[in-house]
């Protein structure tokens, strides 16, 4: 019934108004927008009319409750049916009350924690009058060099999958039409955005299909199969073609073998970046290639509206595929009820209210303490209440903490490191000083970090990268700390003091210069709002850090990429027989990472023991069981991050020496002990053969279970058919 009023509006649109449903224009593009003024001229530059504004179906980045009704009451009086717009912006980690960034929310391994993190953002965002939001990006990552690893979870393909259901059910819900409270989700970038060459975002991607589908897809998989709403193709190319323009991977894969049918956006001018992609003459033929590819939106250039009705007149393209793209569209609308409700949540007065409530500040503060990675800590953390503190360094009182893709948050509204620790101790135990920008030093900042160090007993360092030097094109060839940082901690090493550096940064980094000079490192990425209060609850031990690291650190960046789940070679270096020099190998630097997949330290220490398999035979159907003993052996309670791996040890395409299937977090008091339980299926065993079929093949196998990548038991096991 739905389905028919649709189809009957369809009917009544002329061909210019449908074409126009299919751009997606930014906020001033409207003339109720309060950033009118700024759009003049490229409305001009992109042959955008009036009567394109008033038919358009979506608008891109409105902020604020009233700017959204004032832009949507001024629509719904001049479009000739009445269809309303769609609200769309990048709510990534948090609206207003900003969550860390989401490669610390992976560090969290916290589903329940992520998931309601998702489900605050878009309570604030659609109170706010937002209808979809650009999330989230579950992209596998290997490259820390890439600005955008930050808006990722991390190198894993199981575990960005379990994020990627996890980030959709909090921003959708289970009825977007009745609650009104939650936005649509648009997984990005479709597909294998996190492969650029170089780590250079926009560049290149090349791999097999098999590659793609074993590592790439299924993290896009798993956000579909949670129902969400929409797809934002990728910048990159595909196998030679550009994702916004490629047929086989929108058309036979997304639409055809997913069965998705939901509504499918470019990014940002990624269809007239067909032309420089080489792939089109003129955006005459990039409109024609990424319509025929199922492109439905088109997002900020104009190749569909000066074009279409061309390629539809000259026969190139019918207007039923042109209809198809519509009734996508007109179907999101109305399952966001935005026909009989087109306000929808947007409220002046509920915003005032639920954003950044102090409700949303609490849960930004628990998940922040628990996505801070301690990489170090040799006996100096927690800190001691009576001791003194000198807090130095460019982000001792710097609000530059939210990260990127946190554009309507407050950097005035967040809380610094200074403020967390103040509210610790009396100020007379804290000292202060910049010491250094974040690229830059004075003699006169360094001699007064050396003075205000010399009067305490103890150093925190708050040092890293601006929040410019991640995110989108924000790419990296050096990805050490800036040098100035480097030498501030030279120079106040020479004090003999203790010292523990507290890092925000949105990528793994080379620690060089870091790791090796202080006694304690704890990476708190970009951790949010409640990021300083956050670090001193784990500072002070008022929480016990328990986040792992879900992307490697590298020794150098020149061995990047480097990553867990790798494959071996025919000369492995750690062969019981490899020869000095003619193995896989550096001469200068080890093979193995800094600091691996799942490495994250606790203020206890845990044991494992007791590890057995109920059966040393898997069968189709009949599970075995892999139990163990995990216990606290330390003197403080804690949460531990227990993390089962299986290797197939002989398969017909090469495998990855491990790879993770299945996690658990538990909580142990000081001596207690858990038996923890994990069920190994034939399912988890299947893989991509040569010829892309997927399924498992007899043999042997072994499952490591175990706190790390690196670390942990063995135990063989055979899966028989």
């Amino acid at each position: 019934m739905i389905d028919k009023h649709l189809h009957s509006l369809v009917q009544k649109m002329t061909l210019e108004e449908k074409v126009a449903q299919l751009i997606q224009l930014a906020t001033p593009f409207y003339e109720a927008s309060k950033d009118r003024g700024q759009i003049t001229g490229p409305m001009v530059e992109m042959g955008i009319t009036e009567d394109i504004v008033t038919s358009s179906g979506s608008v891109l980045g409105a902020s604020g409750a009233q700017e959204v009704i004032n832009i949507q009451k001024h629509h719904l009086q001049n479009n000739r049916l009445g269809i309303p717009l769609l609200f769309m912006a990048d709510i990534v980690h948090g609206y207003k009350t900003i969550f860390p960034v989401p490669l610390a929310i992976g560090c969290s391994w916290d589903l329940e924690l992520a998931e309601e993190s998702a489900r605050i953002a878009a309570k604030e965002a659609a109170v706010s009058g937002v209808h979809v939001t650009f999330a989230p990006m579950v992209d596998l990552v290997r490259d820390p060099r890439w600005g955008r690893v930050m808006e990722t979870t991390g190198e894993d393909p199981h575990l960005n999958s379990e994020f990627a259901r996890a980030f959709v059910r909090g921003f959708q819900g289970n009825d977007l039409k009745n609650q009104t409270d939650r936005v649509a989700a648009c997984v990005k970038h479709f597909a294998a955005y996190g492969a650029p060459e170089g780590g250079r975002d926009y560049n290149t991607v090349n791999m097999s299909e098999r590659q793609l589908r074993e590592s790439y897809l299924p993290a896009y998989k798993a956000a579909l199969d949670e129902g969400c709403e929409m797809v934002m193709t990728a910048f990159n190319t595909v196998d030679g073609v550009p994702a916004s323009g490629n047929k086989w991977l929108m058309r036979d894969l997304l639409r055809e073998e997913w069965n998705f049918e939901g509504v499918l956006i470019s990014d940002w001018g990624a269809v007239k970046e067909l032309i420089p992609h080489g792939v089109a003459e003129d955006e005459k033929e990039a409109a024609y290639k990424a319509l025929t590819a199922g492109v439905d939106i088109e997002m900020m250039t104009a190749c569909y509206v000066n074009h279409l009705k061309d390629l539809i007149n000259e026969g190139e393209i019918s207007e039923a595929v042109v209809d198809e793209s519509v009734l996508r569209i007109l179907r999101l609308k109305d399952r966001l009820g935005l026909f009989d409700a087109p306000f929808r949540g947007a409220d002046v007065e509920a915003e005032r209210e639920i954003v950044l409530s102090n409700e949303n500040r609490r849960a930004a503060r628990e998940l922040a303490a628990k996505s801070c990675v301690l990489l170090k800590n040799e006996g100096f953390l927690p800190l001691d209440r009576s001791q003194k503190v000198a807090v130095i360094g460019p982000f001792a009182q710097n609000g530059d903490i939210l990260g990127p893709w946190s554009w309507a948050g407050s950097k005035e509204q967040s809380v610094q490191v200074l403020d967390g620790l103040r509210n610790k101790l009396d100020a007379s135990s804290i000292y202060s000083a910049e010491g250094c920008g974040i690229e830059t030093i004075t003699e006169a900042q360094l001699k007064d970090a050396l003075d205000t160090a010399s009067r305490a007993d103890v150093i925190v360092l708050a040092l890293g990268e601006h929040s410019d030097m991640s995110g989108e094109a924000g790419c990296r060839a050096d990805i050490r700390l800036p040098k100035v940082q480097l030498e501030l901690i030279s120079h106040l090493k020479q004090l003999g003091k203790p010292m523990a550096a507290v890092l925000f940064n949105g990528r793994p980094l080379d620690l060089h210069g870091v790791i090796d000079q202080v006694d304690a490192v704890l990476e708190a990425w970009y951790p949010g709002t409640e990021g300083g209060a956050a670090i001193a609850d784990l500072l002070y031990g008022d929480v016990n850090p328990s986040a792992k690291l879900t992307m490697s650190f590298p020794y150098s960046v020149g061995q990047v990429p480097v990553y867990y789940n790798k494959f071996n070679t025919g000369r492995p270096k750690d062969a019981p027989d490899a020869q000095e020099r003619y193995v896989s190998q550096y001469l200068d630097i080890p093979n193995d990472p800094l600091l691996p997949f799942g490495f994250g330290l606790s203020y206890t220490t845990f044991s494992y023991h007791e590890a057995s398999l109920s059966s040393q035979a898997l069968t189709v159907g009949e599970p075995i069981n892999l139990s163990v003993t995990v216990e606290n052996t330390g003197q403080a309670a804690g949460e531990e991050i227990v993390q089962l791996y299986i290797r197939d040890v002989a398969g017909e395409v090469v495998r990855p020496l491990k790879e993770l299937k299945a996690f658990k977090k538990i909580f142990l008091q000081p001596g207690e002990k858990k038996r923890i339980d994990f069920a190994i299926t034939e399912e988890q065993l299947r893989y991509y053969h040569s010829d892309l079929s997927y399924h498992s093949d007899p043999g042997k196998f072994i499952a490591f279970v175990g706190p790390n990548s690196q670390e942990g038991i063995a135990l063989p096991f055979r899966l028989n058919k």
